[in-house]
C-alpha cells in the first residue's frame, strides 16, 4: 500500500512562487520540489492556511485549528464567495 502522507521540509523545496497566473487576478502559490513535482495552491487555500497558522501562533492557549471542506448553498454563503469553503470546526 502506498503511503498517503507526505511531509514537506524546506530541504524538499526548490522554489516557491506567489503570483497570479497570466490572465488571472487571484494569486496562486506554486511550490516546486527538487523531485520536479509542483504543488499549486489557490489564493483561498493559502489564505485559509495563513488564517489557521496565525490563529494558533498568536493565541495564548490554542494548540490547533481545524478547517473542514463543505459545500454551501447560496443562502448559506456570503455574496461573491465560492460554493466550496473551508470552515472552522472544533479540533
Amino acid at each position: 500500500m502506498k503511503n498517503k502522507r507526505r511531509i514537506l521540509a524546506n530541504a524538499d523545496i526548490a522554489e516557491i512562487i506567489l503570483a497570479p497566473p497570466d490572465g488571472h487576478q487571484h494569486l496562486r502559490a506554486t511550490i516546486k520540489l527538487h523531485t520536479g513535482e509542483e504543488i499549486i495552491l489557490q489564493e483561498a487555500t493559502v489564505a485559509n492556511l495563513v488564517r489557521a497558522y496565525v490563529g494558533v501562533k498568536t493565541h495564548p492557549k490554542r494548540r490547533s485549528y481545524r478547517l473542514v471542506g463543505q459545500e454551501l448553498t447560496e443562502k448559506q454563503r456570503k455574496k461573491g464567495f465560492a460554493d466550496w469553503q473551508l470552515l472552522e470546526k472544533e479540533s
